[in-house]
């Protein structure tokens, strides 16, 4: 499971699929997540809104497992 860092207290899910190179930019989010399954902490979602926090566990079809972790 790949751990990605975040500085602020949530991140979106749009912007989590840039960091973790699902997605080149933030305007793919949306048809990547009509055609991509997402699951987060084990529920299907596909809102690229969807606030992500520390411990979140975030799973990419076709790209694996990531974890949400804060810098400290």
């Amino acid at each position: 499971m790949k751990e990605i860092t975040i500085g602020t207290e949530y991140i979106a899910l749009g912007q989590f699929l840039k960091l973790s190179d699902c997605i080149d930019s933030g305007g793919q989010a949306k048809p990547f997540l009509q055609e991509n399954e997402v699951r987060i902490n084990g529920e299907v979602d596909n809102r690229r809104g969807r606030k992500l926090y520390a411990g979140d566990i975030v799973e990419v079809e076709g790209f694996g497992a990531f974890t949400v972790a804060r810098r400290s």
